[in-house]
Protein backbone atom coordinates (compact mmCIF):
# COMPACT_ATOMS: atom_id res chain seq x y z
CA UNK A 1 0.00 0.00 0.00
CA UNK A 2 0.95 3.71 -0.68
CA UNK A 3 1.96 6.04 2.04
CA UNK A 4 -1.80 7.67 1.55
CA UNK A 5 -3.40 4.66 2.12
CA UNK A 6 -1.63 3.82 5.12
CA UNK A 7 -2.17 7.76 6.10
CA UNK A 8 -5.49 7.48 5.80
CA UNK A 9 -6.05 3.94 7.44
CA UNK A 10 -3.70 5.15 10.77
CA UNK A 11 -5.41 8.54 11.05
CA UNK A 12 -9.02 6.81 10.26
CA UNK A 13 -8.36 4.51 13.16
CA UNK A 14 -7.20 7.05 15.47
CA UNK A 15 -9.77 9.07 15.23
CA UNK A 16 -12.12 6.65 15.58
CA UNK A 17 -10.40 6.05 18.61
CA UNK A 18 -10.49 9.58 20.23
CA UNK A 19 -14.28 9.91 18.93
CA UNK A 20 -15.19 6.55 20.73
CA UNK A 21 -13.17 7.87 23.71
CA UNK A 22 -15.42 11.23 23.79
CA UNK A 23 -18.56 9.48 23.46
CA UNK A 24 -18.06 7.03 26.16
CA UNK A 25 -16.92 10.11 28.74
CA UNK A 26 -19.42 12.18 27.65
CA UNK A 27 -21.04 14.37 30.79
CA UNK A 28 -23.60 16.10 32.22
CA UNK A 29 -22.42 17.94 35.13
CA UNK A 30 -19.73 21.09 35.99
CA UNK A 31 -17.38 18.82 37.60
CA UNK A 32 -17.27 15.95 34.85
CA UNK A 33 -16.92 19.16 32.26
CA UNK A 34 -14.17 21.10 33.77
CA UNK A 35 -12.35 19.35 35.90
CA UNK A 36 -13.20 15.22 34.76
CA UNK A 37 -14.82 14.79 38.47
CA UNK A 38 -11.92 14.89 40.03
CA UNK A 39 -11.05 11.25 40.01
CA UNK A 40 -8.47 11.16 37.18
CA UNK A 41 -5.20 8.59 38.58
CA UNK A 42 -1.51 10.58 38.57
CA UNK A 43 -0.10 8.19 35.47
CA UNK A 44 -2.92 9.27 33.44
CA UNK A 45 -3.28 12.83 34.42
CA UNK A 46 0.77 12.17 33.38
CA UNK A 47 0.30 10.99 30.35
CA UNK A 48 -2.80 13.43 29.84
CA UNK A 49 -0.66 16.48 30.87
CA UNK A 50 2.28 15.42 28.88
CA UNK A 51 0.00 15.06 25.39
CA UNK A 52 -2.05 18.42 26.34
CA UNK A 53 1.54 20.41 26.98
CA UNK A 54 3.67 18.57 24.27
CA UNK A 55 1.88 20.26 21.31
CA UNK A 56 2.43 20.50 17.50
CA UNK A 57 4.86 22.62 18.50
CA UNK A 58 7.08 20.15 20.03
CA UNK A 59 6.42 17.54 17.69
CA UNK A 60 5.90 19.19 14.66
CA UNK A 61 7.87 22.39 15.00
CA UNK A 62 10.66 21.85 17.37
CA UNK A 63 12.97 19.55 16.02
CA UNK A 64 12.23 21.77 12.69
CA UNK A 65 13.25 24.95 14.64
CA UNK A 66 16.09 22.82 16.25
CA UNK A 67 17.15 21.99 12.38
CA UNK A 68 17.87 25.36 11.57
CA UNK A 69 18.63 27.28 14.07
CA UNK A 70 21.28 24.61 15.12
CA UNK A 71 22.58 25.16 18.66
CA UNK A 72 20.46 28.29 19.22
CA UNK A 73 17.32 26.00 18.70
CA UNK A 74 18.29 24.28 22.67
CA UNK A 75 16.03 27.77 23.77
CA UNK A 76 13.14 25.47 23.09
CA UNK A 77 14.09 22.33 24.41
CA UNK A 78 16.20 24.22 28.05
CA UNK A 79 12.96 26.61 27.79
CA UNK A 80 9.87 24.38 27.91
CA UNK A 81 11.62 21.72 29.62
CA UNK A 82 13.22 23.51 32.78
CA UNK A 83 9.50 25.22 33.12
CA UNK A 84 7.52 22.18 33.26
CA UNK A 85 9.53 21.62 36.11
CA UNK A 86 8.71 24.93 37.61
CA UNK A 87 5.70 24.17 37.17
CA UNK A 88 5.30 20.90 38.84
CA UNK A 89 8.02 22.42 41.68
CA UNK A 90 6.21 25.81 42.69
CA UNK A 91 2.39 25.47 41.55
CA UNK A 92 0.85 22.62 40.76
CA UNK A 93 0.14 21.46 44.43
CA UNK A 94 -0.42 24.69 45.63
CA UNK A 95 -2.78 25.03 43.27
CA UNK A 96 -4.65 22.04 43.18
CA UNK A 97 -5.02 22.04 47.39
CA UNK A 98 -6.87 25.39 46.47
CA UNK A 99 -9.68 23.07 44.75
CA UNK A 100 -11.36 25.59 41.92
CA UNK A 101 -11.89 24.98 38.70
CA UNK A 102 -9.71 27.55 36.59
CA UNK A 103 -6.42 30.03 36.82
CA UNK A 104 -8.77 32.93 36.74
CA UNK A 105 -10.81 31.22 39.80
CA UNK A 106 -7.46 30.59 42.09
CA UNK A 107 -6.81 34.80 40.81
CA UNK A 108 -10.40 36.03 41.59
CA UNK A 109 -11.03 34.46 45.33
CA UNK A 110 -6.91 34.40 45.97
CA UNK A 111 -7.15 38.50 45.63
CA UNK A 112 -11.20 39.07 46.37
CA UNK A 113 -11.70 40.76 43.11
CA UNK A 114 -13.69 40.20 40.40
CA UNK A 115 -11.86 42.84 38.66
CA UNK A 116 -8.75 40.56 39.02
CA UNK A 117 -10.49 37.76 37.65
CA UNK A 118 -11.55 39.43 34.45
CA UNK A 119 -8.84 40.38 33.67
CA UNK A 120 -7.53 37.17 34.59
CA UNK A 121 -10.06 35.20 31.87
CA UNK A 122 -9.06 38.28 29.14
CA UNK A 123 -5.45 36.84 29.47
CA UNK A 124 -6.35 33.02 29.42
CA UNK A 125 -8.50 33.92 26.39
CA UNK A 126 -5.83 36.08 24.64
CA UNK A 127 -3.13 33.04 25.65
CA UNK A 128 -4.92 30.43 24.31
CA UNK A 129 -6.48 31.54 21.39
CA UNK A 130 -2.50 32.30 20.30
CA UNK A 131 -1.70 29.19 21.29
CA UNK A 132 -4.40 26.97 19.42
CA UNK A 133 -3.60 28.82 16.17
CA UNK A 134 -0.52 26.82 16.16
CA UNK A 135 -2.65 23.78 16.58
CA UNK A 136 -4.51 24.42 13.88
CA UNK A 137 -1.87 25.09 11.65
CA UNK A 138 -0.13 21.71 12.77
CA UNK A 139 -3.60 19.73 11.68
CA UNK A 140 -3.64 21.88 8.70
CA UNK A 141 -0.04 20.86 7.57
CA UNK A 142 -0.56 17.11 8.14
CA UNK A 143 -4.26 16.89 6.01
CA UNK A 144 -2.53 19.48 3.26
CA UNK A 145 0.32 16.58 2.28
CA UNK A 146 -1.20 12.89 3.70
CA UNK A 147 -4.47 13.39 2.46
CA UNK A 148 -4.27 15.36 -0.55
CA UNK A 149 -6.20 18.63 0.52
CA UNK A 150 -5.78 22.11 1.15
CA UNK A 151 -4.45 23.46 4.15
CA UNK A 152 -8.03 24.81 5.09
CA UNK A 153 -9.95 21.66 4.24
CA UNK A 154 -7.88 20.10 6.76
CA UNK A 155 -8.68 22.60 9.38
CA UNK A 156 -12.19 22.19 9.07
CA UNK A 157 -11.65 18.39 9.64
CA UNK A 158 -9.45 18.69 12.64
CA UNK A 159 -12.10 21.47 14.29
CA UNK A 160 -14.82 18.92 13.75
CA UNK A 161 -12.96 15.86 15.70
CA UNK A 162 -11.52 18.70 18.56
CA UNK A 163 -15.47 19.75 19.02
CA UNK A 164 -16.71 16.27 18.82
CA UNK A 165 -15.11 15.07 21.84
CA UNK A 166 -14.53 18.51 23.77
CA UNK A 167 -18.50 19.69 23.30
CA UNK A 168 -19.34 16.20 24.84
CA UNK A 169 -17.26 15.13 27.26
CA UNK A 170 -15.46 18.50 28.59
CA UNK A 171 -12.56 17.72 30.35
CA UNK A 172 -13.45 14.21 31.36
CA UNK A 173 -13.29 13.15 27.13
CA UNK A 174 -10.57 15.79 26.51
CA UNK A 175 -8.49 13.36 29.74
CA UNK A 176 -9.09 10.26 28.58
CA UNK A 177 -8.39 11.15 24.74
CA UNK A 178 -5.41 13.06 25.64
CA UNK A 179 -4.35 9.47 26.75
CA UNK A 180 -4.59 7.66 23.48
CA UNK A 181 -2.68 10.61 21.69
CA UNK A 182 0.75 10.56 24.24
CA UNK A 183 0.29 6.94 23.35
CA UNK A 184 -0.22 7.27 19.45
CA UNK A 185 2.44 10.21 19.32
CA UNK A 186 5.25 9.06 20.92
CA UNK A 187 5.20 5.85 19.32
CA UNK A 188 5.11 8.14 16.10
CA UNK A 189 7.99 9.86 17.28
CA UNK A 190 10.55 7.38 18.52
CA UNK A 191 9.98 4.65 15.68
CA UNK A 192 11.18 7.22 12.63
CA UNK A 193 14.04 8.85 15.13
CA UNK A 194 15.34 5.40 16.14
CA UNK A 195 15.23 3.64 12.54
CA UNK A 196 17.00 6.98 10.84
CA UNK A 197 19.46 6.67 14.06
CA UNK A 198 19.82 3.31 12.62
CA UNK A 199 20.06 3.87 9.13
CA UNK A 200 22.47 6.84 9.08
CA UNK A 201 25.17 5.78 12.55
CA UNK A 202 24.75 1.82 13.18
CA UNK A 203 23.15 2.97 16.44
CA UNK A 204 19.36 2.58 17.12
CA UNK A 205 19.23 4.50 20.39
CA UNK A 206 18.82 8.44 18.94
CA UNK A 207 20.13 9.95 21.89
CA UNK A 208 23.13 7.61 22.23
CA UNK A 209 23.56 7.98 17.89
CA UNK A 210 24.03 11.51 18.28
CA UNK A 211 26.04 11.79 21.32
CA UNK A 212 29.06 8.95 20.21
CA UNK A 213 28.77 8.80 16.56
CA UNK A 214 30.73 11.28 13.77
CA UNK A 215 26.86 12.65 12.88
CA UNK A 216 27.33 16.19 14.17
CA UNK A 217 30.48 16.38 13.19
CA UNK A 218 29.84 15.66 9.28
CA UNK A 219 27.08 18.18 9.79
CA UNK A 220 29.43 20.84 11.04
CA UNK A 221 31.42 20.13 7.93
CA UNK A 222 28.71 20.12 5.34
CA UNK A 223 27.27 23.25 6.81
CA UNK A 224 30.49 25.12 6.51
CA UNK A 225 31.40 23.94 3.02
CA UNK A 226 27.77 25.43 2.04
CA UNK A 227 28.67 28.74 4.01
CA UNK A 228 26.35 28.75 7.02
CA UNK A 229 28.04 28.71 10.82
CA UNK A 230 28.40 25.60 12.07
CA UNK A 231 25.74 23.22 12.90
CA UNK A 232 27.06 23.52 16.91
CA UNK A 233 28.33 27.29 16.94
CA UNK A 234 26.45 28.91 19.79
CA UNK A 235 24.46 32.55 18.91
CA UNK A 236 24.94 32.44 15.52
CA UNK A 237 21.40 33.21 14.52
CA UNK A 238 20.51 34.54 18.02
CA UNK A 239 21.96 37.40 20.53
CA UNK A 240 23.37 35.94 23.67
CA UNK A 241 20.95 38.21 25.41
CA UNK A 242 18.06 37.09 22.78
CA UNK A 243 18.82 33.44 23.68
CA UNK A 244 18.70 34.43 27.53
CA UNK A 245 15.23 36.37 27.29
CA UNK A 246 13.63 33.53 25.31
CA UNK A 247 14.43 30.91 27.39
CA UNK A 248 13.00 32.43 30.35
CA UNK A 249 9.87 33.22 28.96
CA UNK A 250 9.46 30.01 27.38
CA UNK A 251 10.00 28.61 31.38
CA UNK A 252 7.88 30.82 33.33
CA UNK A 253 5.27 30.49 30.45
CA UNK A 254 4.95 27.08 30.78
CA UNK A 255 4.52 27.77 34.06
CA UNK A 256 1.72 30.01 33.71
CA UNK A 257 0.02 28.10 30.98
CA UNK A 258 -4.03 27.49 31.76
CA UNK A 259 -4.33 24.29 29.85
CA UNK A 260 -1.74 22.67 31.82
CA UNK A 261 -2.28 24.00 34.79
CA UNK A 262 -5.56 23.03 35.12
CA UNK A 263 -4.73 19.29 34.60
CA UNK A 264 -3.84 19.44 38.02
CA UNK A 265 -7.05 20.12 39.30
CA UNK A 266 -8.63 17.40 37.77
CA UNK A 267 -6.87 14.93 40.30
CA UNK A 268 -8.23 13.24 43.27
CA UNK A 269 -5.51 15.50 46.03
CA UNK A 270 -2.55 17.43 46.17
CA UNK A 271 -0.47 14.37 46.56
CA UNK A 272 -1.86 12.93 43.24
CA UNK A 273 -0.94 16.31 41.41
CA UNK A 274 2.68 16.20 42.54
CA UNK A 275 2.91 12.01 41.15
CA UNK A 276 1.22 12.78 38.43
CA UNK A 277 3.59 16.01 37.76
CA UNK A 278 6.35 13.06 37.93
CA UNK A 279 5.02 11.02 35.43
CA UNK A 280 4.45 13.75 33.03
CA UNK A 281 8.01 14.73 32.99
CA UNK A 282 9.07 11.54 32.81
CA UNK A 283 6.64 11.47 29.43
CA UNK A 284 8.19 15.08 28.32
CA UNK A 285 11.37 13.65 28.30
CA UNK A 286 11.38 10.36 26.63
CA UNK A 287 10.74 12.81 23.35
CA UNK A 288 12.37 16.04 24.33
CA UNK A 289 15.51 13.83 24.38
CA UNK A 290 14.93 12.20 21.33
CA UNK A 291 14.01 15.76 19.65
CA UNK A 292 18.16 17.66 19.21
CA UNK A 293 18.80 14.08 17.44
CA UNK A 294 16.09 14.11 15.29
CA UNK A 295 16.90 17.61 14.09
CA UNK A 296 20.81 16.87 13.21
CA UNK A 297 19.75 13.65 11.43
CA UNK A 298 16.74 15.43 9.55
CA UNK A 299 19.18 18.52 8.56
CA UNK A 300 21.76 16.26 7.13
CA UNK A 301 19.48 13.88 5.26
CA UNK A 302 17.43 17.05 3.71
CA UNK A 303 21.00 18.81 2.49
CA UNK A 304 22.36 15.08 1.42
CA UNK A 305 19.36 14.81 -0.66
CA UNK A 306 18.18 18.16 -1.80
CA UNK A 307 21.78 20.04 -2.76
CA UNK A 308 23.66 20.60 -5.85
CA UNK A 309 20.90 17.73 -7.45
CA UNK A 310 19.44 19.28 -10.60
CA UNK A 311 16.04 19.83 -11.64
CA UNK A 312 15.09 16.36 -12.94
CA UNK A 313 16.67 14.40 -10.33
CA UNK A 314 14.59 16.27 -7.76
CA UNK A 315 11.10 15.73 -9.47
CA UNK A 316 11.94 12.27 -9.32
CA UNK A 317 12.01 12.12 -5.62
CA UNK A 318 7.81 11.40 -4.90
CA UNK A 319 7.77 13.05 -1.59
CA UNK A 320 9.88 16.31 -2.65
CA UNK A 321 7.19 16.61 -5.44
CA UNK A 322 3.99 16.28 -2.92
CA UNK A 323 5.50 18.71 -0.48
CA UNK A 324 5.87 21.09 -3.25
CA UNK A 325 2.62 20.70 -3.84
CA UNK A 326 1.04 22.21 -0.63
CA UNK A 327 3.66 25.29 -0.71
CA UNK A 328 5.93 24.32 2.04
CA UNK A 329 8.84 23.05 -0.20
CA UNK A 330 10.11 25.12 -3.03
CA UNK A 331 12.60 24.85 -5.48
CA UNK A 332 14.19 27.41 -7.92
CA UNK A 333 16.87 27.75 -10.13
CA UNK A 334 17.97 31.14 -9.95
CA UNK A 335 21.55 31.35 -11.93
CA UNK A 336 20.13 29.03 -14.83
CA UNK A 337 23.07 26.10 -14.10
CA UNK A 338 20.59 23.33 -14.14
CA UNK A 339 21.33 22.70 -10.31
CA UNK A 340 19.74 23.42 -7.06
CA UNK A 341 21.64 24.81 -4.32
CA UNK A 342 21.07 25.72 -0.32
CA UNK A 343 22.94 28.97 0.25
CA UNK A 344 23.13 30.95 3.76
CA UNK A 345 21.97 34.05 1.30
CA UNK A 346 18.71 34.48 0.15
CA UNK A 347 19.53 35.99 -2.62
CA UNK A 348 21.06 32.82 -4.14
CA UNK A 349 19.36 30.35 -2.33
CA UNK A 350 17.22 28.05 -4.47
CA UNK A 351 15.41 25.49 -1.69
CA UNK A 352 12.45 26.89 0.12
CA UNK A 353 11.65 24.92 2.73
CA UNK A 354 9.04 25.35 6.08
CA UNK A 355 10.14 24.46 9.20
CA UNK A 356 7.42 22.69 9.84
CA UNK A 357 7.87 19.86 7.73
CA UNK A 358 10.73 18.81 8.69
CA UNK A 359 9.57 16.27 10.92
CA UNK A 360 7.18 15.57 8.89
CA UNK A 361 9.20 15.15 5.82
CA UNK A 362 12.29 13.10 7.72
CA UNK A 363 10.58 9.32 6.92
CA UNK A 364 10.32 10.10 3.70
CA UNK A 365 13.28 11.54 3.10
CA UNK A 366 15.02 8.51 4.44
CA UNK A 367 13.15 6.01 2.74
CA UNK A 368 11.38 4.13 5.31
CA UNK A 369 8.36 2.03 5.13
CA UNK A 370 5.13 3.68 3.81
CA UNK A 371 3.26 2.99 7.23
CA UNK A 372 6.23 4.32 9.20
CA UNK A 373 5.36 8.10 7.24
CA UNK A 374 1.67 7.43 8.28
CA UNK A 375 2.37 6.60 11.35
CA UNK A 376 4.26 10.27 11.62
CA UNK A 377 1.45 12.07 10.28
CA UNK A 378 -1.39 10.26 12.81
CA UNK A 379 1.11 11.78 15.67
CA UNK A 380 1.45 15.04 14.31
CA UNK A 381 -2.65 15.42 14.61
CA UNK A 382 -2.53 13.66 17.62
CA UNK A 383 0.26 16.46 19.26
CA UNK A 384 -2.10 19.19 17.64
CA UNK A 385 -5.16 17.66 18.58
CA UNK A 386 -4.42 17.12 22.41
CA UNK A 387 -3.78 20.53 23.16
CA UNK A 388 -5.96 22.03 21.13
CA UNK A 389 -8.58 20.48 22.64
CA UNK A 390 -7.05 21.26 26.46
CA UNK A 391 -6.90 25.21 25.03
CA UNK A 392 -10.47 25.00 24.05
CA UNK A 393 -11.59 23.79 27.00
CA UNK A 394 -9.74 26.80 29.04
CA UNK A 395 -11.37 29.14 27.01
CA UNK A 396 -14.98 27.61 27.25
CA UNK A 397 -14.51 27.05 31.06
CA UNK A 398 -13.06 30.70 31.46
CA UNK A 399 -16.26 32.42 29.63
CA UNK A 400 -18.71 29.98 31.24
CA UNK A 401 -17.84 29.29 34.24
CA UNK A 402 -15.51 32.08 35.17
CA UNK A 403 -17.71 35.21 33.31
CA UNK A 404 -21.48 33.67 32.60
CA UNK A 405 -21.42 31.66 36.15
CA UNK A 406 -19.70 33.72 38.74
CA UNK A 407 -20.17 36.91 37.39
CA UNK A 408 -23.48 37.03 35.30
CA UNK A 409 -25.74 34.65 36.89
CA UNK A 410 -24.30 32.81 40.08
CA UNK A 411 -27.80 31.17 40.35
CA UNK A 412 -27.38 29.10 36.93
CA UNK A 413 -27.94 25.66 37.25
CA UNK A 414 -25.72 22.40 36.33
CA UNK A 415 -27.20 21.98 32.98
CA UNK A 416 -27.09 25.67 31.77
CA UNK A 417 -23.66 26.31 32.75
CA UNK A 418 -22.66 23.21 30.75
CA UNK A 419 -24.32 24.23 27.80
CA UNK A 420 -23.17 27.86 27.80
CA UNK A 421 -19.27 26.06 28.48
CA UNK A 422 -20.36 23.68 24.92
CA UNK A 423 -21.34 27.04 23.16
CA UNK A 424 -18.25 28.80 24.09
CA UNK A 425 -15.89 25.69 22.89
CA UNK A 426 -17.87 26.13 19.17
CA UNK A 427 -17.36 29.84 18.89
CA UNK A 428 -13.47 29.42 20.21
CA UNK A 429 -13.19 26.83 17.54
CA UNK A 430 -14.36 28.73 14.93
CA UNK A 431 -12.18 31.69 16.16
CA UNK A 432 -9.03 28.85 16.49
CA UNK A 433 -9.92 27.80 12.59
CA UNK A 434 -9.45 31.31 11.02
CA UNK A 435 -6.19 31.67 13.15
CA UNK A 436 -5.46 27.87 11.57
CA UNK A 437 -5.98 29.11 7.69
CA UNK A 438 -4.18 32.54 8.65
CA UNK A 439 -1.04 31.73 11.21
CA UNK A 440 1.12 34.71 12.30
CA UNK A 441 4.06 32.61 11.99
CA UNK A 442 6.02 28.58 12.42
CA UNK A 443 3.71 26.65 14.47
CA UNK A 444 6.75 27.22 17.50
CA UNK A 445 6.69 30.72 16.85
CA UNK A 446 3.21 30.99 17.20
CA UNK A 447 3.33 28.67 20.77
CA UNK A 448 6.48 31.16 21.80
CA UNK A 449 4.59 34.51 21.65
CA UNK A 450 1.82 32.35 23.95
CA UNK A 451 4.35 31.79 26.56
CA UNK A 452 5.18 35.23 26.05
CA UNK A 453 1.60 36.48 27.03
CA UNK A 454 1.20 34.01 29.93
CA UNK A 455 4.79 34.70 31.34
CA UNK A 456 4.15 38.49 31.44
CA UNK A 457 0.52 38.04 32.48
CA UNK A 458 -0.50 34.52 34.58
CA UNK A 459 3.21 33.96 36.30
CA UNK A 460 3.52 36.67 38.63
CA UNK A 461 -0.10 37.25 39.94
CA UNK A 462 -0.38 33.17 40.74
CA UNK A 463 3.78 32.80 42.34
CA UNK A 464 3.12 35.96 44.38
CA UNK A 465 -0.67 34.81 45.02
CA UNK A 466 0.98 31.78 46.32
CA UNK A 467 4.22 32.68 48.17
CA UNK A 468 3.27 36.61 48.93
CA UNK A 469 0.50 37.18 51.05
CA UNK A 470 1.10 40.69 51.27
CA UNK A 471 0.51 40.99 47.28
CA UNK A 472 -2.71 42.32 46.70
CA UNK A 473 -5.59 42.76 44.40
CA UNK A 474 -4.27 46.18 43.40
CA UNK A 475 -0.72 45.18 42.49
CA UNK A 476 -2.07 41.69 40.80
CA UNK A 477 -4.80 43.94 38.67
CA UNK A 478 -1.66 46.38 37.72
CA UNK A 479 0.79 44.24 36.97
CA UNK A 480 -1.43 41.53 34.82
CA UNK A 481 -2.70 44.70 33.01
CA UNK A 482 0.76 46.35 32.48
CA UNK A 483 2.41 43.01 31.70
CA UNK A 484 0.12 41.54 29.04
CA UNK A 485 -0.41 45.44 27.35
CA UNK A 486 3.34 45.67 27.11
CA UNK A 487 4.15 42.65 25.72
CA UNK A 488 1.12 42.36 23.35
CA UNK A 489 2.13 45.75 22.30
CA UNK A 490 5.74 44.98 21.26
CA UNK A 491 4.59 40.96 19.91
CA UNK A 492 1.76 42.92 17.67
CA UNK A 493 4.31 45.62 16.58
CA UNK A 494 7.14 43.53 15.61
CA UNK A 495 4.84 41.05 13.50
CA UNK A 496 2.49 42.54 11.84
CA UNK A 497 4.00 46.39 11.88
CA UNK A 498 7.40 46.32 11.05
CA UNK A 499 8.15 47.79 14.53
CA UNK A 500 11.88 47.71 15.14
CA UNK A 501 13.48 46.01 18.19
CA UNK A 502 13.54 48.53 20.20
CA UNK A 503 14.34 46.97 23.19
CA UNK A 504 17.95 45.81 23.40
CA UNK A 505 16.99 43.63 20.14
CA UNK A 506 15.32 41.67 22.37
CA UNK A 507 12.67 39.02 19.81
CA UNK A 508 9.11 38.88 19.98
CA UNK A 509 9.23 35.26 20.77
CA UNK A 510 11.66 37.11 23.78
CA UNK A 511 10.07 39.82 25.12
CA UNK A 512 7.43 37.94 27.92
CA UNK A 513 10.42 38.12 29.70
CA UNK A 514 10.57 41.66 30.19
CA UNK A 515 6.92 41.18 30.43
CA UNK A 516 6.97 39.32 33.65
CA UNK A 517 9.56 41.48 34.97
CA UNK A 518 8.02 44.74 34.34
CA UNK A 519 4.06 42.92 35.95
CA UNK A 520 6.58 41.95 39.12
CA UNK A 521 7.56 45.19 39.89
CA UNK A 522 4.47 46.60 39.09
CA UNK A 523 2.46 44.17 41.21
CA UNK A 524 5.35 44.14 44.48
CA UNK A 525 5.43 48.20 44.32
CA UNK A 526 1.77 48.70 44.46
CA UNK A 527 0.78 46.25 46.88
CA UNK A 528 3.56 47.69 49.15
CA UNK A 529 1.49 51.37 48.61
CA UNK A 530 -2.04 50.19 49.22
CA UNK A 531 -4.04 48.32 52.05
CA UNK A 532 -3.04 44.67 52.48
CA UNK A 533 -5.30 42.05 51.47
CA UNK A 534 -8.02 41.09 54.79
CA UNK A 535 -6.98 38.80 57.32
CA UNK A 536 -9.04 36.18 55.69
CA UNK A 537 -6.96 36.28 52.58
CA UNK A 538 -3.66 36.50 54.28
CA UNK A 539 -4.61 33.22 56.82
CA UNK A 540 -5.77 31.73 53.12
CA UNK A 541 -2.56 32.39 51.89
CA UNK A 542 -0.70 30.83 54.83
CA UNK A 543 -2.62 27.76 55.17
CA UNK A 544 -2.24 26.93 51.38
CA UNK A 545 1.75 26.83 51.58
CA UNK A 546 1.33 24.66 55.08
CA UNK A 547 1.47 21.12 53.93
CA UNK A 548 -1.52 19.16 55.44
CA UNK A 549 -2.39 21.37 57.63
CA UNK A 550 -4.61 23.90 54.95
CA UNK A 551 -8.21 23.40 55.60
CA UNK A 552 -9.26 19.95 54.67
CA UNK A 553 -12.64 21.08 52.49
CA UNK A 554 -9.53 23.31 50.21
CA UNK A 555 -8.02 19.65 48.92
CA UNK A 556 -11.16 17.77 48.05
CA UNK A 557 -14.72 19.04 48.60
CA UNK A 558 -16.56 20.40 45.24
CA UNK A 559 -16.94 23.90 43.63
CA UNK A 560 -20.62 23.76 45.08
CA UNK A 561 -19.50 23.29 48.69
CA UNK A 562 -16.74 25.64 48.79
CA UNK A 563 -19.10 28.30 47.17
Amino acid sequence: MGVEVWTFLFVTLSLLLYLYIGWRSRVKDTQGFFVADRGVPAIANGAATAADWMSAASFISMAGLISFLGYDGSIYLMGWTGGYVLLALLLAPYLRKFGKYTVPDFVGDRYDSNIARLVAVIAAIFVSLTYVAGQMRGVGIVFSRFLQVDVSTGVVIGMAIVAFFAVLGGMKGITWTQVAQYGVLIIAYLIPAIAIAWYLTGNPVPQLAFTFSDIVDKLNQVQVDLGFAEYTQPFANKSMLDVLFITIALMVGTAGLPHVIVRFYTVPNPRAARYSAGWALLFIAILYTTAPALAAFARYNLIDSLHNKTIEEVQQLDWATKWENTGLLAFEDKNGDGLIELTPNPETNEITIDRDIIVLSTPEVAKLAPWVIALVAAGGLAAALSTASGLLLVISSSIAHDVYYRLIDPGASESRRVMVGRIMVGFAIAVAGYFGVNPPGFVAQVVGFAFGLAAASFFPAIILGIFDKRNNKEGAIAGMVSGLVFTSFYIIGAKFYGMPLWFFDISAEGIGTVGMILNLMIALTVSRLTPPPSAEIQEMVENLRTPDHGPPALADIGEEELD
